[in-house]
């Protein structure tokens, strides 16, 4: 009997308390405050005056500054590619075999024709000379002198064109092996075996990679402003997040007739990254002028159509300050402020839809990890 009395008296208690819980809706809209926010001090920042780079846009690529387009010296059949794409090569490493069959039969004939023009040269002297003798004591005519001589110089003659015929020979059998002209890496092939190679055509590409620069191109009408020596900053797709600096090394004289852009050529700064990859697009800015300006990262940043805001913390209330944005900092990402905030305002880091107009904040406490000691002997 007992029993079931407290189990009565229990039920009854906790409908109490649960009658108790309950609110008025229409009083609960009518008292609402905003909730108050828990911030750490990672999720603070602290705006300050930092130098802003301004100056023109360059866009171009990165190139190498040391690059050889290998092609035919002679017509002849490839007979082997002993390279691929991304191959590295040194100086003097064989990358192509030309077929060097005709080539070494005409060198051949070359060589036995100097051989036998040189006999004949041989001969001719000997005759001239013995003709000198016989004219000396009256034997022979002035004629037949004369006519011994000019066979002589012809001999002469035929030796030469011969030896210039073997030598053209020689240099056309070098040139069915192709060579690396420097230390690099073969870019691009363009034959394969059994391909035939007219003089001139392309064989395959070789470049090094350790001179590569940035080779961009600015609107003539800024062209003013880039001098000799200004440091570049310019970001490179296929490298997400990389900045690479840059010094302006040279500033062509002449805009180009269609494009009325000015080539620029960027060297990478000592102890700049370099990419590794030629032929990839980049963009970024001459650093013409420098000046002090309020910087803002772009995530502390509310966008909302073409107005821009951001949560200020002030008397440890949040508050929503509309800002005057100007260009972005290639270097860094951040947004120039031109009005809205002031050195030493502090905002919300990333800022949240939930937050409220006169939120109020709290500091969340230092975290004091210190773990109990185990009682021993337990």
């Amino acid at each position: 009997m007992l029993r079931k009395t407290l189990l009565v008296l229990a039920i009854a208690t906790a409908l109490s308390a649960c009658g108790k819980g309950e609110k008025d809706p229409a009083k609960d809209g009518k008292d609402a405050k905003p909730v108050q926010l828990l911030v750490a001090p990672e999720d603070l920042l602290t705006i300050q005056s930092n130098a802003l780079a301004s100056g023109p846009v360059v866009t171009g690529s990165v190139q190498p500054e040391r690059k050889a387009d290998l092609r035919a010296e002679v017509s002849a059949v490839v007979l082997q590619v002993l390279k691929e794409n991304g191959d590295l090569v040194q100086r003097g490493d064989i990358l192509v075999k030309l077929d060097e069959t005709a080539i070494r039969d005409s060198l051949s004939s070359a060589d036995q024709t100097a051989r036998a023009a040189a006999q004949a040269l041989d001969q001719a002297e000997r005759q001239l000379e013995r003709m000198k003798t016989l004219r000396a004591s009256g034997m022979t005519s002035a004629q037949a002198m004369d006519d011994a001589e000019v066979r002589r110089n012809n001999a002469v003659s035929e030796v030469s064109a011969a030896k210039s015929r073997a030598a053209l020979a020689r240099q056309q059998l070098a040139r069915t092996v192709v060579r690396a002209p420097f230390d690099g890496v073969v870019s691009e092939r363009k034959v394969s075996a059994g391909d035939t190679a007219s003089i001139g055509k392309e064989l395959l590409k070789v470049i090094d990679p350790t001179s590569m620069r940035f080779e961009g191109r600015v609107s003539a009408d800024r062209i003013s402003a880039v001098k000799v020596g200004q440091p570049v900053s310019f970001r490179i797709n296929g490298y997400a997040g990389e900045e690479f600096r840059g010094v302006v090394k040279r500033v062509d004289p002449a805009a180009n007739e269609v494009t009325r852009q000015v080539e620029v050529l960027v060297a990478f700064a000592p102890g700049s990254a370099v990419p590794k990859v030629s032929g990839l697009y980049g963009e970024g800015r001459i650093e013409a002028e420098t000046k002090a300006a309020l910087m803002l990262p772009e995530g502390a940043l509310v966008k909302a159509g073409d107005k821009s805001y951001a949560w200020r913390l002030k008397d440890m209330t949040l508050g929503k300050v509309d800002l005057a944005i100007g260009p972005r900092d290639t270097r860094t990402g951040n947004y120039e402020v031109k009005q809205g905030l002031a050195a030493g305002d502090i905002v919300m880091r990333n800022p949240s839809s939930s937050f409220k107009e006169g939120q109020k904040v709290q500091m969340a406490p230092a975290k004091v990890a210190a773990a109990a000691p185990a009682v021993q002997g337990k």
